[in-house]
């Protein structure tokens, strides 16, 4: 008989353990081990059998045992420990604090939005690498002290649980999540009532949605959740799943993160006391409407006081204190919706009443040259509403450019206003203990837990003192953990196959805790190439069954429930997996995801990453590999572009940029994998020395933690974000006051109108001195530009000449701006003359144009309208000069 409802009976714990509660609904346990310690010691059986979650420990831990523990002083005293070090860590300064104390003008508090988190196994609401980030984010946000609201939904199914069938297909399971089980506390109002959002849909009907809250160490993560008894069956099922339903699913479940999201976060900070966020973070477009309802809650606020606020100085004030952040760098990973079904969801009969749709529509159309006109792109409407945009590493940054470069077609991409940092990872999530006990032994305890949520280099550097035996010592260690659990994983994917046990006597073979282990896990769309290593089956075996030199290899990875693609790629692996010749060499292992994750990474000595070039944004995992001494083998792509050392891996080389079809640059890719692991990677791990250690490669693991750690620890990505995003968009914040926004409104406006009549009328240069006109380095021109300015004044602009190197096509590549002066006022027919002088200060192909830009003490960058007046070819001296 199968119960109609399910729910957990908790015990009473004894007043002693009242702490208890308090460290369990703290996420720091999943990145604090002394406290995940005294958890374990409550019930080690018990805690592996509930995966490690504290929240669920605690509802099954029998009454006796209780009673036991709170009698027992030693625990009592471990308890108090861990309590009061939560406590000080909640409240006592931290980086972020000492940086005000200094005189920094940081943000009161920032709204980070999300769709998805991945903070810990406990709390299953991400489905990949864009939801870890955003965990690690959160995470090193709260060691360094940032006053972060972290907003998202709560998915009542979370992504999906993988296995396998026995054809190896994959097949796609959706628990149910109760949020009374998770490490959650609903929201409430002060007479106890949960805290209720809602927002408005066509025809009369609403979305109301309760808040849950997890809390990430000092850091507040909202969640919103519309399963609740108001709601009708369709409006309760809007976050059912992170990335499942149709387009107006999707549309709803953007509008509810970020208009609702926005709302959440008000009624959190006149709960709670918090200071309200001067600074929004979209962490990609899905969360872009909380710019709507910013907008609308000022023109409201206008209204009310009479100050009249309208719908374009709302937008520059929301503008000014937004951030963008764009993940993907293909048009495909961007979720579009059709303008009508947009349409339908705002204006009078829905979200935001008395603003005409189109205004709305006006912010995400692909309005611009080579745009589907038809299509509403968030991510377009976050660069649109967002003052400040990066991508998530210097490679991808520079691909962003490019392909959202026609929002601003006045300016070639590399001036298109988006910057990067660099993705890094929360070492205390992903760092093995064996690894931080090393450490420990080193530097000691408290310093390397500083450097791994701050990233010190000098103490990293203390990596230098360890022996070569030690190092090789924790990395066999390391191996010989992940062969034990790779197996048991694996005989229970079989068994969920349909295999008895008499069937898996082999299992007991597979793997070995002394062969080089090459690891590769990440979610599998068709860029990715899970199945590249297949590429040449023959030579694959051979690397797996060298006599010698063995390879194995472990992988993992989930394909979205509507791409049949991932699911087949998946398959070709698992078959190739299943043959007996190499089953013990390769393993595919289902349901990847943190707990197996923070397994893997440690595990291996190799991982492995190989997308096609340049469609990989940044790819963290290989960051958390190499915080563990495992060493990269990647294509030059996301991070491992900027940071490549031969110190640190390998870089496979790529037929990127030939003539040639997808089919053959994978063969061309494939060898070249092949070729590094048989001639330089197998052979340099099974090079051992006399004491029978491989010298070269344990160098190579301490270069990796010495030089490498520092970078790509999430504590450097947070600080880059708080100093170079942050800071600035909050002064941008205060500086535009209600007056300052209307004034840039309007000048705006202005100047878009009369844009047209601003134009270079005529260019010319002499060289200055002997005037003979010898480009030579050292030299300067004397520049005289006449342009038309209509109805604008030189208070408007910024006339600039732009100088470089320059190419066949004489296009000019990292050119400089040097400002020009007016002199004068206008002649008779209105043209005003600039001037200033070009130093030639570089030899070889030269040039220089000259350029009009809009220009306001309020504007973020000369960029920010996306107008630019240039010469044209009847332009006097227009295309400038070439030196030789």
């Amino acid at each position: 008989m199968k119960a109609i409802r399910r729910f957990t009976v908790r015990p009473v714990l004894p007043g002693p353990l009242a702490d208890l509660t308090d460290l369990a609904r703290n996420l720091r346990w999943s990145w604090h081990h002394d406290t995940r310690e005294l958890f374990r010691s409550v019930d080690p059986d018990g805690w592996r059998a509930v995966g490690d979650d504290p929240v669920r420990l605690l509802g099954t831990v029998p009454a006796d045992r209780l009673a036991a523990l709170a009698e027992d002083e030693d625990f009592l005293r471990r308890l108090a420990a861990a309590a009061d070090d939560l406590r000080e860590y909640r409240t006592g300064p931290r980086w972020y604090q000492h940086r005000k104390e200094e005189g920094a003008e940081l943000p009161d508090a920032v709204a980070y939005f999300s769709p998805e988190f991945g903070i810990a196994a406990a709390l299953p609401q991400y489905s990949g690498g864009l939801g870890i980030l955003a965990g690690d984010h959160l995470k090193a946000a709260s060691d360094l002290g940032v006053p972060l609201i972290g907003v998202g939904l709560l998915y009542r199914h979370g992504y999906f649980r993988q296995s396998l069938s026995r054809d190896g297909w994959q097949q796609e399971h959706y628990p149910v999540l109760d949020p009374n089980e998770l490490p959650l506390t609903l929201l409430r109002e002060a007479d106890g009532a949960p805290a209720r959002i809602a927002l408005a849909l066509p025809g009369g009907r609403a979305l109301a949605a309760h808040v849950w809250q997890a809390q990430v160490g000092r850091v507040p993560l909202l969640m919103l959740d519309s399963d609740v008894e108001e709601n009708a069956p369709g409006e309760r099922d809007v976050t059912d799943r992170l990335y499942g339903g149709g387009s107006e699913h999707r549309l709803l479940q953007e509008m509810l993160l970020g208009i609702g999201g926005v709302r959440a976060v008000r009624a959190y900070c006149r709960l709670t006391g918090h200071r309200a966020p001067e600074v929004f973070h979209t962490n990609e477009g899905h969360a872009g409407f909380l710019g709507l309802e910013r907008i609308r809650e000022l023109v409201e606020a206008g209204s009310a006081s009479g100050a009249g606020c309208g719908f374009d100085a709302a937008l520059e004030s929301v503008r000014a204190g937004t951030l963008f952040t764009t993940h993907t760098p293909v048009p495909a990973g961007i979720d579009r919706f059709d303008r009508e079904l947009v349409a339908h969801h705002f204006g009078d009969d829905g979200e935001l009443p008395g603003v005409d749709a189109e205004r709305v529509l006006r912010l995400g159309m692909e309005t611009y040259p080579g745009g589907e006109p038809n299509l509403f792109n968030m991510a377009v409407m976050g660069l649109r509403l967002a003052q400040r945009a990066n991508g998530v590493s210097t490679l991808h940054g520079s691909v962003s450019r490019e392909m959202f470069a026609g929002l601003w077609p006045g300016f070639d991409p590399d001036e298109v206003p988006i910057t990067s940092v660099t993705n890094g990872v929360h070492a205390p999530t992903w760092v093995a203990p064996e690894v931080v006990a090393l450490g420990a032994r080193t530097i000691g305890a408290r310093r390397t837990e500083d450097a791994l949520s701050v990233g010190s280099s000098r103490r990293w550097d203390a990596v230098a003192d360890i022996p070569d035996a030690d190092v090789w010592e924790l990395r066999t260690a390391l191996r010989t953990r992940l062969v034990a659990e790779v197996r048991g994983r694996l005989a229970e994917s079989w068994r969920q196959r349909g295999a008895a046990d008499a069937e898996l006597g082999w299992i007991d073979s597979v793997l070995s805790p002394s062969v080089l282990t090459i690891g590769f896990a990440r979610r599998v769309p068709s860029y990715k190439r899970l199945t590249l290593m297949l590429r040449d089956r023959d030579r694959l075996m051979e690397l797996l069954l060298h006599p010698e030199r063995p390879v194995q290899i472990v992988v993992a990875g989930k394909a979205h429930p509507a791409d049949d693609g991932g699911k087949r790629l998946i398959q070709e692996l698992v078959r190739f997996a299943d043959d007996p010749r190499v089953r013990h060499r390769i393993v595919f292992l289902p349901d990847y995801g943190m707990r197996m994750a923070q397994q893997l990474y440690p595990g291996c000595d190799v991982w492995l990453n190989n997308p096609l070039r340049p469609l990989e944004a940044c790819g963290t995992s290989g960051m958390k590999a190499a915080l563990n001494g495992c060493l990269n083998l990647s294509v030059r792509d996301g991070w491992w572009d900027e940071w490549f050392e031969p110190d640190f891996g390998w870089a496979i080389p790529t037929a990127e940029g030939h003539a040639l079809d997808e089919d053959r640059r994978d063969e061309l890719e494939a060898n070249a994998l092949y070729d590094l692991i048989e001639r330089r990677i197998a052979p340099r791990f099974y090079d051992r020395g006399e004491e029978g250690l491989p010298g070269r490669w344990i160098e190579m693991v301490r270069r990796t933690l010495a030089a490498l750690g520092p970078k790509v620890l999430a504590g450097r990505m947070v600080r880059e974000y708080v100093e170079r995003l942050y800071a600035p968009a909050a002064l941008a914040h205060r500086a535009l006051d209600p007056a300052s926004a209307r004034e840039l409104a309007l000048w705006k406006e202005r100047v878009r109108t009369v844009w047209p009549y601003v134009a270079v009328d005529h260019v010319e240069a002499v060289a200055a001195g002997d005037g003979r006109g010898a480009a030579e380095l050292g030299a300067t021109l004397a520049l005289r530009v006449r342009v038309a300015l209509g109805a604008l004044g030189p208070d408007d602009v910024e006339v600039q000449a732009v100088a470089g190197r320059v190419d066949e096509a004489d296009a000019i590549a990292e050119g400089r701006p040097f400002p020009l002066k007016p002199t004068g006022g206008p002649d008779l027919e209105g043209r005003w003359l600039y001037e200033g002088p070009l130093a030639l200060d570089r030899t070889g192909p030269y040039g220089y144009t000259v350029r009009v830009l809009p220009a306001h003490r309020l504007l973020a960058s000369g960029t920010d309208l996306g107008l630019a007046a240039l010469p044209t070819e009847a332009t006097g001296e227009g295309a400038g000069v070439l030196m030789r």
